[in-house]
């Protein structure tokens, strides 16, 4: 469920519409600076009323606690009124923060003012355009997938981030378990409303949806997830486990009939479903995806230029993964077939075991030790929270992605996690991991995401912003800093991992734009992106399944990078031996920002004479 995302990112138009003219051309300006201080309070006192209205979001930065305690026993209101307030705040806040003038801001403060207002402005413009679905943050059209709804959500939440260390904290655990059931039925509500317009989504993914429903309905109440997470966290603080009994009650007599009501209806809907995998089938659906694409890049491209960039992109990425194979004698087959050859060398695959597959966590969690070391070179600043590297869940593997992080608490409660999926450990060969780790830890998510969480120099509302074109640039670009730094060195297939990653985000490119612009089918789109990249059909195929209820956001990563890199490119070549690249990555101190912003805000910054 896309409202589940705290604070998530929203963006659709141009950087010039983020400041209103009116605000700009407003008479006898104050001094710049004036009303910084105004700003902060504003800006504050949304990101406590967000809070208010966002208890998951609560827990997971360690902030339901004191005034915000009643928080800890809720869930997120995942109901289409839900959804109609969440729309009313965000013009309201609007129309406060267009109440400041922002020729009377320091330059640190118009940075604050610009980068809220293109939020507020892309969210509201794109949850009144598009009704079904969300989009006020990331683009999901489809309320129940195997990626979406509260049915694979909540469990997992409640495992990793509902915290237990006293009686309240237990019984408001159980609290949650119960309101599990009304967030069930709020999503089949929604889903249902949205069905009568054709918005459902395509027959492989109700199947795998419905898979995934069956693992958590289909065993027995005191089995699940809810209930076995509440025994583990009760017998840690050293509480009674009577709520073990309560909680399974409620998973028998309230939970499981929510989920039996949501399987049946999507069992109805996989009969009429179409295995279309495009969102061109859906109301204002050429619009929709173009929307999507800006939301998720922050750059306004039209699928055509998304395709067209794909394709020069995976053509330049495979000569350069062409000459080192050849180099290592791997001459036979195009650069796809040789990828897939080397995937399956038992040298480069650990056993599909638990054993083999703790070997695994130990060489990322080992990649990630070994960078954290070096991060000096290049970043003047460092993050206190640790990261921990774990499991995806089983519950949830089956649709989850491969690879994924999960920010720290504010109060350091809980550490950053680097999630990874190990459904198949053939499906994470050897030579493809560091490159992984140093996109979901360090230097990629976790530096940049702890690093504005934890800073007091930017506003709370800011520093979780999660537009994806930034983020997920900086992590692709974070990639390619690892290879620049030599981390590589000696280890010719760990660079071909690397750049086996920056092709498989070109091939996105190329089969997202393809299914949602192009009407590509999900076959051909697999066949294409196994061809290209070289990577295991299972995990290619669950990529395929994820662009598909995620139109959009596949782009976010090279075209982020894109941006990233020519940006410390030119000031690389601007300044020359004074190049210094912890001075150029201070910009993460600023927060996330729209790539339009950091682009104007580097110029100014760095590039102007």
């Amino acid at each position: 469920m896309d409202r589940r995302t705290f604070l998530g990112s929203t963006g659709a138009a141009a950087l010039a519409t983020a400041v209103p003219a009116a605000a700009q051309k407003a008479a006898a300006p104050a001094a710049a600076g004036t009303n910084d201080q105004q700003l902060r309070t504003l800006l504050d006192r949304i990101f406590y009323e967000r809070i208010d209205g966002n208890p998951e979001g609560a827990t997971a930065l360690g902030l339901d606690t004191g005034e915000r305690a009643a928080l800890k026993s809720q869930l997120n209101d995942g109901s289409a009124a839900g959804a109609q307030k969440d729309l009313a705040r965000a013009k309201r806040e609007l129309a406060a923060l267009r109440q400041i003038n922002p020729a009377s801001l320091s330059p640190a403060a118009r940075l604050d003012y610009e980068v809220v207002s293109y939020q507020l402005q892309r969210g509201i413009a794109g949850a009144e355009k598009f009704t079904y679905g969300a989009s006020m943050g990331r683009f999901t059209p489809y309320v129940l997938t195997h990626l979406t709804g509260a049915y694979r959500e909540v469990p997992d939440f409640l495992d990793a981030q509902h915290r237990i260390k006293d009686a309240a904290d237990a019984d408001a655990y159980v609290a949650r378990v119960a309101a599990f059931a009304t967030a069930i039925d709020q999503d089949s509500e929604r889903q249902r409303a949205d069905a009568a317009r054709g918005v459902f989504a395509p027959d492989y993914v109700l199947d795998t949806t419905l898979k995934l429903m069956g693992g958590l309905r289909d065993q027995p109440a005191a089995s699940t997830v809810p209930v076995t997470a509440l025994a583990g966290k009760l017998k840690a603080a050293n509480l009674p486990d009577a709520r073990v009994a309560e909680a399974t009650k409620i998973m028998n007599k309230q939970v499981f009939p929510a989920l039996d009501r949501q399987r049946a209806l999507i069992t109805q809907l996989r009969g009429r479903a179409v295995h279309d995998a495009g969102a061109w089938r859906l109301p204002d659906g050429e619009a929709y995806y173009a929307a999507a694409v800006e939301a998720a890049t922050t750059v306004a491209m039209s699928g055509e230029e998304v395709h067209r960039l794909g394709l020069a992109q995976v053509a330049e990425i495979s000569n350069r993964i062409d000459g080192i194979l050849k180099a290592q004698g791997m001459t036979q087959g195009s650069v796809g077939e040789r990828l897939v050859a080397l995937n399956k060398r038992p040298d480069q695959v650990y056993p599909n075991t638990d054993a083999g597959k703790e070997q695994l966590v130990a060489q990322l969690s080992a990649q990630v030790v070994a960078m954290q070391k070096r991060l000096p070179e290049q970043f003047s600043f460092i993050p206190k929270a640790p990261v921990e590297v774990r499991r995806v869940p089983k519950s949830i593997e089956a649709g989850a992605p491969g690879g994924y992080y999960q920010n720290a608490s504010l109060d350091g409660s809980r550490p950053g996690i680097y999630y990874i999926n190990l459904r198949d450990s053939f499906d994470r060969p050897k030579f493809g991991l560091a490159t992984l780790s140093y996109h979901e830890a360090v230097p990629g998510h976790h530096l940049q995401v702890m690093t504005a969480l934890e800073s007091q120099d930017i506003p709370l509302i800011r520093r979780r912003g999660g537009f994806s074109g930034y983020t997920e640039g900086w992590a692709l670009y974070s990639e390619q800093l690892a290879d620049e730094m030599g981390m590589y060195e000696g280890d010719p297939l760990g660079q071909v991992g690397y750049l086996q990653s920056l092709l498989f985000r070109a091939t996105r490119l190329v089969v997202d734009s393809g299914m949602h612009h192009k009407r590509w089918s999900r076959e051909k789109a697999t066949d294409y992106f196994i061809a290209t990249t070289g990577i295991a059909r299972g995990r290619s195929q669950n990529e395929i399944d994820r662009y598909t209820v995620w139109p959009g956001q596949a782009c976010s990563y090279k075209i982020g990078h894109t941006v990233w890199a020519r940006l410390r490119d030119a000031v690389k070549q601007k300044q020359g031996a004074a190049f210094d690249p912890r001075k150029f990555h201070a910009v993460l101190l600023d927060g996330a920002m729209p790539l339009t912003i950091l682009e104007r805000m580097v110029t100014e910054r760095m590039l102007k004479a």
